[in-house]
Order: structure tokens, then sequence, then C-alpha cells
């Protein structure tokens, strides 16, 4: 949403939200105003954007920080915003990496068990969907990686060497560093030799003990040998090379030196404060006190950005008899009844922290991606105001206790939600990931009251973190309309206003499925509420299937598909064609060799003079140094907990070899033209989305085996058989959004590359592009493909 912990700063609409726009340049914008934001509090590194969840689990409780349930929807929004985010100078982190899709038993100590869960998934659902957006922000230049806090496949994710070292750094060619989510780091050693570049906060095991994993414990294991000198040179200049690419070296010098730095503390609102709030009281230990808040208004001009993002995420999902959009001067006497705590303010914003409760209207999940909201316009507040000509209009902001005076209403609206957040809150009897998919305070009950009652048209607005099961009201006759407006931020009345009477377009898509029920999604898409292991096991069945995919491979009619959206004018798509732009082949081209070799350092460690504390030092309390306090432990030795040769140099990966992977894998194998039209009566927005079915009888062969006898010296070769490989029906590929005039008619082109026709071999660790015919399908959702042609 924006900067954390401080003042004067934008609460824009959350991730969820900004893929509902399904607009590239919108997404774009929306990440230079962030990274200027963090700019202008002084901010080298804004920990975003997430694409990890990915929301392969509808209920998980942190699914609204990112883009949606599609691997190319999520890499193509995290890309633009950390384009937008960098174009300031700022770093942006992709998070979290990776397979970190629930909240319960994400943390161990939140739920009294030893260790995090464990996300089991094979190789090629890792590759082709939760690691693809991942490449994407490797190829948009991202200069961090944040790494998740649960295990994969039993390693923990920030010590997962397959993870970090094999396809983050190697196969997709990660420039920047790894830095842990915070004490997501669970080891010192094997985290450094997994691949962990950065310890964040720096702490031990357990929040603010002082006690690092790394500090003074890096120098010793580094002057032991048990972390070859190699790797500190590696992480230091991951982490170096980004400040120095994103030109944070021309920066002004923080105090004492100079003006720059951040200009706010984390710590109290206060103007003043102590340097070092986090260590112990007492002047001497805290390092002096000063000035520690500027102030600085970071958020102005911004809220013309934060209203567009959120009316655009507004998706119209039904439209009976054309009740929208609304007249601003309605004839005649006219009563309006809005109803639900959702409409309203309640106790403001920032009432709960990290906003975690659900009280008035709900403008944001909760957790450490939330912000310090600088005002609220509430649906209520805008909608007040909203019509020229005098219209009663009368409130009922409580839903428990269903509204009496409903049926002399000319129009009625009707607001209800459905929140989640962070595991580490509680509220409403909801523990980070939501318990199901109904609406939450008794909203379907308030919709069902105020639809069969109401004289007139009946709205109803939908504020929730995701898909929400609609089943009891939905086929009302009552119900004549229906908005899924997300988590809108600071300027949700607003910007509902302007999409309820027709100033802005509904142009919003579906960035999810809307099932009948969760279990549409299937057995693999289901929350792990109860431990079932020493260390919680979650094996992602069916994980190539998230979403849409699993509902097209069980043929389940959903109520609303992914990518579905109604607009106030209607489009038409007519003329495909696809242009074939390389020859087809089945491997990308063999990797070559790096253009240019890593710096060269002083293989040798620093001296044991250099790592004491030096005489006299005046150590903060639980400040992190990297001084020794002696030189115990430093004697060198080999490390034993790795088998032999697990420190020798592996073969590149053929998938490797530029920002994002092999660079032959972003070549334009195809190029997919439309003409779109808009066959309404007044301007408006659509979606082109391009979607791709694999060809159908793919078989891998089968390979030579060799594995050693027992109690021999010998090995026995045998042939591994031959594989099918099956695909989902088809996926999306591409998608751009258009604004047409009344009867305009436009070309829109798209391309796909290499990578969108391929498939991840996991016996040949690499992407395959297979041999057949390519059906590509263009439509306006995951359902509505009108036009489809070969390739």
């Amino acid at each position: 949403m924006g900067v954390r912990f401080t003042d004067h700063v934008s609460a824009f609409p959350p991730g969820l939200t900004t893929g509902a726009t399904w607009n590239r340049h919108l997404i774009r914008k929306r990440g230079v105003a962030m990274g200027l934001e963090a700019r202008l509090k002084g901010i080298n590194v804004l920990l975003g954007p997430s694409m990890g969840p990915l929301g392969m689990m509808p209920a998980g409780g942190r699914n609204w920080e990112a883009f949606g349930s599609d691997p190319v929807l999520q890499a193509v929004a995290a890309a633009e915003t950390i384009k937008g985010i960098q174009s300031n100078g700022v770093m942006a982190t992709a998070k979290h990496f990776v397979m970190n899709e629930q909240e319960h038993f994400r943390q161990p100590f939140e739920w009294g068990i030893a260790t995090a869960l464990s996300s089991n998934v094979g190789d090629r659902a890792l590759h082709e969907v939760f690691a693809w957006p991942f490449a994407e922000s490797i190829r948009a230049d991202v200069a961090s990686v944040m790494c998740s806090y649960q295990m994969v496949n039993n390693s923990h994710a920030c010590e997962n060497s397959k993870l970090l070292n094999g396809i983050l750094k190697d196969e997709m060619g990660f420039q920047g560093f790894v830095q842990s989510d915070w004490l997501a780091q669970r080891s010192g050693i094997n985290s450094a030799l997994g691949g962990l570049d950065m310890s964040m906060p720096g702490d031990g095991l357990h929040w603010a003990d002082g006690q690092s994993l790394w500090g003074s414990e890096l120098t010793r294991a580094v002057l032991n040998t048990s972390i070859p000198m190699e790797r500190l040179n590696d992480m230091v200049t991951r982490i170096v090379a980004a400040w120095y690419h994103l030109g944070q070296d021309q920066w002004e010098r923080p105090p004492p030196d100079g003006e720059g730095g951040p200009n706010f503390s984390s710590w109290t609102d206060e103007e003043t404060g102590w340097w070092q709030s986090g260590s112990a009281e007492g002047e001497d230990l805290r390092g002096g006190s000063g000035l520690v808040n500027k102030y600085v208004d970071a958020g102005a001009g911004h809220g013309d950005i934060a209203r567009r993002v959120a009316a655009e995420g507004i998706v119209l999902v039904k439209n009976q008899n054309h009740t929208l959009p609304l007249s601003r001067n309605p004839l005649g006497p006219y009563r309006i009844g809005i109803y639900g705590d959702d409409a309203g303010p309640a106790l403001g914003p920032n009432a709960c922290p990290d906003r975690g409760c659900n009280q008035g209207t709900l403008a944001t999940g909760w957790g450490s991606g939330t912000v310090e909201f600088p005002y609220l316009v509430s649906p209520l507040e805008a909608l007040e105001g909203a019509w020229q000509s005098e219209v009663e209009i009368t409130s009922y902001l409580r839903n428990m206790v269903l509204p009496v005076d409903v049926q002399d209403k000319d129009l009625c609206l009707v607001f209800a939600n459905a929140d989640s957040g962070e595991g580490y809150i509680a509220a409403g009897g909801i523990h980070g990931d939501r318990n199901d998919l109904f609406l939450q305070k008794g909203g379907d009950t308030l919709i069902q009251a105020v639809a069969t009652s109401c004289r007139g048209p009946t709205v109803v607005v939908v504020h929730a973190v995701g898909p929400v099961v609609v089943e009891s009201w939905i086929d009302l006759p009552g119900v004549d309309a229906v908005l899924f407006a997300h988590l809108p931020g600071q300027e949700s009345g607003n910007a509902l206003v302007d999409v309820l009477f027709g100033e802005v377009d509904a142009s919003g898509r579906l960035p999810y499925t809307v099932g009948k029920s969760l279990e549409d999604y299937g057995p693999g898409a289901q929350v792990l509420y109860e431990n079932n292991a020493t260390v919680p096991q979650v094996d992602f069945m069916d994980a190539l299937y998230i979403d849409y995919r699993y509902f097209d491979k069980f043929n389940i009619t959903p109520r609303y598909e992914f990518g579905f959206g109604l607009s106030y004018t209607t489009f038409e798509l007519s003329n495909l064609r696809i242009k074939s732009r390389q020859w087809k082949s089945q491997r990308p081209k063999v990797r070559q060799p790096d253009p240019v070799s890593p710096p060269e350092y002083d293989p040798r460690p620093p001296t044991n003079e250099s790592v004491l504390f030096p005489e006299g030092f005046n150590a903060l309390h639980k400040y992190i140094y990297s001084y020794l306090p002696s030189l115990d432990g430093t004697t060198a030795e080999k490390y034993m907990h790795y088998p032999d040769g697990y420190d020798l140099p592996r073969p590149p990966s053929q998938a490797g070899g530029g920002l994002g992977g092999n660079p032959s894998l972003y070549q334009e194998m195809v190029q997919v033209q439309v003409q779109v039209t808009n066959t309404g009566t007044r301007a408006g927005q659509t979606v082109v989305q391009v979607y791709v079915s694999f060809p159908s009888g793919v078989v891998e062969d089968g390979e030579l085996i060799q594995v050693p006898m027992e109690g021999s010296d010998e090995r026995v070769t045998f042939v591994r058989g031959k594989e099918s490989i099956e695909f989902p029906d088809r996926v999306l590929r591409n998608f751009t959004k258009i604004t047409l005039q009344a009867g305009e008619t436009r070309t829109v082109q798209m391309s796909l590359t290499r990578k969108d026709l391929s498939y991840w071999s996991s016996r040949q660790q690499n992407w395959i592009m297979p041999d057949g015919d390519f059906q590509i399908w263009v439509g306006q959702s995951s359902r509505d493909l009108p036009l489809h042609g070969k390739y």
C-alpha cells in the first residue's frame, strides 16, 4: 500500500485491487508514486511488491497484498510496479520467495510448534506457476528478493540452496541480494551457504534478542572456514552493487554526517527521540537522542492516482436492467437507503494497529502490508454529496440488526465485506487466513433482507480480500447490480462514486475465479487449519491447476470466471491474425558464457587483530557488530555438516544465462493481432486477453539412469520409461487494456514468447516447447474466447 510506520504518505489500493485493473500503464504509475514517496522519506529499500502468495488458496490471509491468482497477471503487475518504484532510485523487493500461500503455521511461535510448515510442490509447478512472477521481476531488474518464513519441500526457504542458489541466482540470473523475511533466517552457516545475503532485521531466533545468527558469528564462521571468503564477498557485492545500480551513492549522507537518510522514526511519532530506540534504557546505551521525525509530506499530489487505481479495480459482475450507471438528477421525490457497517467510517481507518480489525468500511486487509491512512473517504461520505438534485438519503450502518425502513426506498445500496490478514493478528475469529469464503459480520443476511424488501433496485457493493461466495443472494430478483470493489485504499468513496455514476467506466476484471463454494477450487486449494505432523505438511496437489485452470480441468461452472467484468458499453473482437516470428524448436539456445566476470577480491580472510572489538569501544546494547570479543572458535577446520564436494562448482543451468533465464526464452515467437470495436453508445475500456492451449499427446522419451549397486562399486543402468505430459486446458499468456470511443475500432497487437509456449521439463531441467499445434484463444475472460487459431 505504501510506506509503513510513518505519516504523510498515501494509502494506495493494495495489490489485489491493482491487479483487478489489468492496466499496465496505471500499475506503473502507482509504482512510480510509491517509489517517490519512499524516496522522499529517505528509504533505500521498499519491501514490495508481493507476488507470493500467488492465491493458490482462495482463503489465504495475505492474498490481498499480491495481484491475483494467475502467474502471468502477477508477473506483469509485479514487473510494472518494480519498474515504477526503481525509476525513483529506490530498491524494490520481490517477495515472498516462494510457496508462501497460507498464514496458519507459517511462523512457528504463533502456533506453539517447533518448526514452520513445509509447502511441498513439484519441480514443474514450482517453475511454471509459483516462480514465474519472480523471473519476470528479475527481468524488470529488481534489486532485492525476500525469502519466506516457511519451508519448501522440508527445507527452510531462507536456506534452501536449490531455491536460492539454483533457481533464483543461476537459472533466473538474479544479480541483486536475497534478504530474509523478518526472523525467517533460522540458521547461520546453512543460510549463508544456502544463498541468503542479508539477515533482516538481524536478530537471532527471537524478536529483539540481540543474538544475531550472523554479526560476530558470521565473522567467526569465515575465520574458521565454515563459510568461504568468496561467499562473504558475494554477499557484500550483491548488496553494494544494488546500492550503486540504483544511484543511491549519489544520495545525501545520513546523519550525523549529513541530512540524508530516513527522516522519520518507526519507533515514535514524537519529533525527538532516541537514535537507537531498540537498545537498552540509558543515554550511553542508546547512542544519544535528537530530531527523529521531520514530518515530510511525501503523499501530496498522489490522491488522483490512488483514486484512479481504486476505480479501475472495481469489477461490475451484475447489472440487470441497466441499473448502473446512476443518474445524478433523478426525477421526482427520490428516497435512497444506504445499508451496512461497511458503508461508514466507524472508528476511523487507523483505530486498530496494523489495521487489525474489521470496523467501518474496509479499505485494506491487516498486517505488515498496511500503512497509516492520511485520510479515508468512506462510501457514505462520498454518496451524501453525489446527487445534484434533492434526494432523501437514509443510512443504516448496522449489520446484525436488520433494517425495517426499506420498503419505501427508490434505491438501496448495501455494503458488505470480508477481511483477512497476516497471522500475527487475530480479528473477529480469523487467524490470518479466512475461515471460509462467505461475507462477514452478517453481510449475506443483510443483503437478503434489503433486496427482498426494497421498492427500487438494490445495488450491492462488496469490499473483500479475495473471492466471496454469493450463492445465497446473487440470483434474488431484487439484486440488480453487484460490484466487487476489493480494497480501495484512501479514496474508497470517491472511486466508488466515479464508477456508480459513470464518470469512470466499469472496467475492472476479476483477478481470480468466483466459485460457488470453497470446495470448487479443489483439495489442493484448502488452507491447512489443523496441524497434521511434527512439521506441518501442505502438499500442493494439482498445483499446475490453480484457480480457473482447476475449474476448466474438472468442468466446474464458476459463478464468475477469471478475467470477467462488465462494462457500461459493449465490445466486439474480430479479424484474428496469428503471425509466426521464429522457427519452432524444442529447446532454447545453448547458454553462452557470461560476458562479464565477477569482481575478484583478496581471498584471504581478515587478520585476527582486525576482527576484535577496538580497545575502549562503546558498544550499544543489542546493536549488531561484526567484531569479536575474543578469538575463540576461529581456528580453521572443515565444516562437517555437508557431504564431500558440496562446495565444488556445478555446471550452470542451460535454463539460465540472462535476467529471468536464458535470453532466447524471451524471443517473440508469435505475434497476435485482433480488431476491437466499441459497439456501444459511450466510451469505455476493455481487457483483451490471450490464452494458449498446448498440443495434445506430448510424451517425453525415456532416459538412461545409472544407480550404484548396494555393497559394490559397480553401477546398474536402466531406462526410465516415457512420460506423458499433461497441460491445463488453457493458460493466460498476455493481455492489454484499451480505451475506445463509441463506434471506434482499433487493432491490438500482442506477443507470445518462447517461454509462453514452453513447459518446464523436470527430466531435462529446461524449458521445452513441444511439437504440435498450439491453439491461441482471444477474448475478454477465461471463458469468453470467441476467437481462436493455430500456431
